[in-house]
C-alpha cells in the first residue's frame, strides 16, 4: 500500500466506524457482497459510504437516525466507495439500471434492489429530509 492509500485509509477510518458502531456490517470484498446478496432474504439497508464531506456528512447521520423508525430493515450493510473499490463495484452490479452514485443508500431484499436514494437526493438536503425519505421507503419495503 502506498503512502496516499494509507493516508486515505486513516482519513476514512472514522467514517467507517460511524456506521459500524451503529450496527452496520462492512462488506469489503466482492465475495462478501455476493454472499450477502445471495443469502439475505430480509429487507436490508445498504449504505454506499464515501469520503465526500458534503453529501456523506449528511448520509451517515441520516442512515443512523432513520433506524429509530418503527419499521426498519432487518440487516444493515455498507461498502466504501473509493476505499473498497471491488466490493463497491460488485454491490453496484446488483443495481444494474442505476447510475453509480456515492454516497447513496438502497434497500435490497432477496438479492433485488427495492429502493435507491442517490447522492442527488442527499446532497443539499437536511438530515431530517433524508431520514423522511428513508422512513417512507422503510414503510413501503420493510
Amino acid at each position: 500500500m502506498n503512502a496516499y492509500e494509507e493516508y486515505m485509509r486513516e482519513v476514512a477510518r472514522p467514517m467507517r466506524e460511524e456506521l459500524t458502531n451503529a450496527g452496520f456490517d462492512e462488506l469489503t470484498t466482492p465475495e462478501e457482497v455476493n454472499q450477502f446478496m445471495n443469502k439475505n432474504s430480509e429487507p436490508a439497508l445498504v449504505v454506499i459510504n464515501s469520503v465526500c464531506g458534503c453529501a456523506a456528512g449528511l448520509a451517515r447521520p441520516a442512515a443512523i437516525h432513520s433506524l429509530n423508525h418503527e419499521n426498519k430493515p432487518e440487516k444493515l450493510v455498507t461498502v466504501f466507495a473509493g476505499q473498497d473499490r471491488e466490493a463497491t463495484e460488485q454491490m453496484r452490479s446488483y443495481f444494474s439500471d442505476i447510475e453509480p452514485s456515492s454516497p447513496s443508500m438502497a434497500i435490497v431484499k432477496d438479492g433485488q434492489l427495492q429502493y435507491f436514494l442517490p447522492r442527488e437526493q442527499i446532497e443539499g438536503f437536511e438530515v431530517e429530509e433524508i431520514v423522511e425519505q428513508l422512513t417512507e421507503a422503510y414503510d413501503k419495503y420493510c
